[in-house]
């Protein structure tokens, strides 16, 4: 295992694109060292900021206070990536594989435009998680992002495949012109969920305030639900699915642009009946 340790913060900015385990597999301890990273505009070298120790491996753990450090696990197709402590924006930004894992907090974009892997955030995480950048017509492509505290506005914005499973609240605009995939809120949204989704699927545990421009279809228990929920036992997470439990009320939309999407809000059993 390849292990960094913060141990001095930088004052503006750190883009370290190359601390995934594409970047340092393979290096020996010297060539990690001298890798070069950009504080601001100006070139350092890794261990400007962090101690170094290990060489030549897969697995990557980075310990600190890393708040001012983006774009760590960019771009990465394999191995094993740990993040001690919170992370900066552009955590993950379009990886194709592998696996992130992070004790704290993320900031922005974390899994923009992904392509495949899974992302794991223990704590909060920013704006436009797993979204498309400004400009780009497609967010996320693939993959699984779980975050298990609240996440900000815009989460899914224009994602068209993958998973996101978001344990606390989301902010405003979740799934914002959301092309496919499915989103999971378990602990609901704030206003103006689905605007402008054209497909997918958005599955809120908590009552969501649904868009005059989604119309109410049906109360059922979607098959589909029953793979998700067993999937999501692997990573310690229960969906409700089962009939005597309750049912879940479908949203068809965004009409306003004639969206064929669905927001699925679970309505509990009154255990009084």
């Amino acid at each position: 295992m390849i292990r960094l340790k913060l141990k001095r913060q930088p004052k503006v900015p750190l883009q370290a694109d190359r601390l995934s385990p594409d970047g340092l597999s393979g290096l020996s301890h010297d060539a990690i060292c001298a890798i070069e990273i950009l504080h601001g505009r100006r070139r350092c070298r890794v261990d400007d900021f962090f101690d170094v120790q290990g060489e030549g491996a897969d697995e990557l753990q980075i310990e600190g206070d890393l708040r001012k450090v983006q774009q760590i696990g960019s771009r990465m197709t394999h191995g094993t990536l740990a993040i001690r402590g919170d992370v900066g924006m552009h955590l993950g930004a379009s990886m194709s594989g592998g696996k992130i894992t992070v004790d704290g907090d993320a900031g922005d974009w974390a899994g923009a435009e992904m392509i495949g892997g899974e992302i794991h955030i223990g704590g909060n995480a920013g704006d436009r998680v797993g979204g498309a950048y400004v400009g780009s017509l497609t967010g996320m492509k693939n993959g699984t992002i779980l975050v298990d505290g609240t996440v900000g506005s815009e989460i899914g914005l224009r994602m068209r495949r993958g998973l996101i499973v978001v344990g606390g609240q989301a902010g405003e605009l979740a799934g914002l012109q959301m092309k496919g995939g499915t989103i999971v809120l378990r602990g609901g949204a704030a206003a103006r969920c689905g605007a402008w989704m054209r497909r997918g699927t958005i599955v809120s545990l908590q009552p969501v305030a649904t868009l005059a421009t989604h119309r109410y279809s049906t109360d059922y228990n979607p098959t589909f639900l029953n793979l998700y929920a067993r999937h999501l036992q692997g990573f310690g997470i229960e969906i409700p699915y089962r009939s005597e439990e309750g049912g879940y009320a479908r949203y068809c939309g965004d009409g306003s642009v004639r969206g064929k999407g669905e927001i699925l809000v679970w309505q509990p059993r009154d255990a009084s009946v």
